[in-house]
């Protein structure tokens, strides 16, 4: 089995694995300014796509190009279908904006042509017609956002496994079941994100009584708090504490369209119910009420999650010199995004102008991913199962984990590059 790693190595974004030249698992765009891409790699036959977040999906439309005769056939979950759709489009409409253009409406209709949902578990072969040797395909839950998938893939004529774990989370989350590792079967090669190797997690329930508390006290003050989120699986879990903790927030931004989605794929869910109670509570924004909302102090939960466009800015823009308010920042925020750099710098970038942020800025960790034990329990799990090569990918620490890996197992443990190839026999 050949694999190259055409992104996602020591960097969190633009994930891409390549397997044979003719299989690739995921294909994502890094949201940097510019944006970066996977690096190139031959034409795949098939796609398999872990989720939709946009640094393992943004650039799956770009590889159905209307001067070739044939295109990959892409497998992903009925839910990850929907929503890579609509963030393609997404993508195009902020492309638009910040002069960048990878794909068009019509890849994305041919994308959705040649795409085919997967149900967890269930066993697909990508038949030997179409390449040297057939494939066994089999995506199981990874609880990280719904629709969300580890992928198993064997190649029949070697008889050699790999598991690509994508973005896996083991703790429980209000909107979704988590990753259960006793159900994923043994394999040869571990692919395993890393993101937040090195690093715990807080207890989720005292981390969501800081964050309610820090924007009652926001609110009680006179100011106003605004919370990003990524549109996947953040809002929706966000807005579930709130309803939890009674607090009604103004929900804007494409959280709303993936909300409406979701709801039509309730088995990808935790508790579509208590989804539901949770929106049926929330205060609805669009661009002519934005105003209205700031006229005085309010809870606003809005994309983006990493301030890279969407109606944040705009937030951004009307409270940063309002040491009253606060901007609650709810995940890991990424290298080159704006996120990090209102972090490190205390300032956005927002059409061209650099604006200082004089509001209190806070972040909370409700990450969708493993923390530091976690990941080193999978790792466990599958070595002390006859897994004999792990690859820790998709984090900015994974020289570190590949050494651990070895020191306490003993097997190979490669830390690959971006453009970097493997011959696994």
């Amino acid at each position: 089995m050949k694999i190259k790693f055409l992104g996602g190595c020591n960097e969190i974004g633009r994930s891409a694995i390549l397997i044979d030249d003719k299989v690739v698992m995921d294909y994502g765009i890094r949201p940097s300014e510019p944006p970066e891409v996977p690096l190139d790699g031959p034409f795949p036959k098939s796609v398999i796509v872990s989720h939709a977040h946009l640094d393992h999906s943004g650039m799956v439309p770009s590889l159905m190009p209307a001067n070739k005769k044939r295109v990959p056939e892409v497998y992903l979950t009925p839910v990850t279908r929907d929503l890579a759709q609509l963030l393609s489009r997404d993508t195009i409409k902020v492309g638009k904006e910040q002069g960048f253009c990878f794909f068009d409406e019509d890849n994305i209709r041919r994308m959705d042509r040649h795409t085919h949902p997967v149900n967890y578990g269930e066993r697909i072969i990508l038949d030997g017609s179409d390449y040297d040797a057939g494939y066994e395909v089999r995506l199981f839950n990874a609880g990280h956002i719904p629709g969300s998938s580890s992928v198993y893939l064997r190649k029949e004529s070697e008889d050699i496994s790999l598991f690509y774990t994508g973005d896996i989370k083991l703790g429980e989350t209000r909107l979704i079941n988590s990753a259960q590792p006793a159900e994923f079967p043994r394999s040869d090669i571990l692919m395993i994100e890393s993101t937040y190797y090195g690093r715990e997690h807080m207890d989720r329930r005292e981390q969501e009584r800081e964050f309610v508390d820090s924007i009652r006290e926001t609110v009680n003050s006179g100011g106003k708090a605004i919370i990003p989120c990524f549109a996947v699986g953040r809002t929706q879990e966000i807005v579930m504490i709130l309803h939890s903790y009674g607090i009604t927030p103004y929900v804007d931004g494409m959280g709303l369209s993936v909300f409406s989605l979701f709801k039509h794929h309730p088995e990808f869910l935790k508790d579509a119910k208590a989804l539901n109670e949770a929106f049926s509570d929330a205060i609805f924004v669009n661009s002519r009420k934005r105003k209205k909302v700031l006229a005085e102090p309010s809870v606003i939960v809005t994309t983006a999650g990493m301030l890279n466009g969407g109606p944040v800015l705009y937030y951004l823009k009307k409270v940063h010199e309002d040491r009253k308010s606060k901007i609650l920042l709810t995940g890991y925020q990424i290298e080159g995004t704006n996120g990090r750099r209102l972090l490190e710098q205390g300032c956005v970038e927002t059409n061209g102008e650099v604006v200082k942020v004089n509001a209190k800025v806070e972040q909370y960790d409700f990450s969708a991913h493993a923390g530091d034990s976690e990941l080193k329990e999978l790792v466990s799990r599958f070595c002390n199962s006859g897994t004999e090569i792990v690859f820790p990918v998709h984090g900015e620490n994974t020289v570190e984990f590949a050494s651990w890996t070895r020191e306490e197992f003993g097997c190979e443990a490669i830390s690959p590059k971006n453009g970097e190839e493997f011959i696994i026999k």
